[in-house]
């Protein structure tokens, strides 16, 4: 399933490769295979890449918008971030690797909600954290 069904992000800044599963409302999995030539890596870091933990964070906040985009009666919505709480990364994401990311809604209502996700590598987490969204009407 191609993430850009659901998300109005277009490269370089799609941070999902492919949906694997999708739970309207409920929860998704994506794939985000970093290959090397991603342009942040030239300058994080010269001679060590690695991909920005914001990105990762932004990565599964993109699955998230999923879970609630793919749901109906979010159709037309826009799901903007509201914050991040709990956030901790315990690994880099270096070129090559295929990041698992998954999203779950613990809250969702017509105004936003709170999502837990979780980004890893070979199932060692890189980072995992609480998002919490707004839904905005889409343009």
């Amino acid at each position: 399933m191609n993430p850009s069904d659901w998300l109005p992000h277009r490269p370089p800044f799609l941070l999902l490769d492919v949906m694997l599963t999708i739970e309207p409302g409920e929860r998704a999995s994506g794939l985000w295979t970093l290959k090397g030539d991603e342009w942040f890596f030239a300058g994080h870091f010269p001679g060590r890449p690695t991909t920005p933990g914001v990105l990762l964070l932004e990565s599964i906040a993109q699955c998230g918008a999923v879970v609630v985009l793919a749901e109906p009666k979010y159709s037309g919505r826009l799901p903007l971030f509201g914050g991040v709480e709990h956030a901790r990364f315990r690994r880099q994401v270096l070129p090559g690797d295929v990041v698992l990311v998954e999203c779950e809604m613990t809250q969702l209502s017509a105004r936003g909600g709170k999502g837990h996700g979780r980004a890893s590598v070979e199932g060692k987490t890189a980072v995992e954290a609480n998002l919490l969204f707004v839904l905005a009407d889409a343009p």
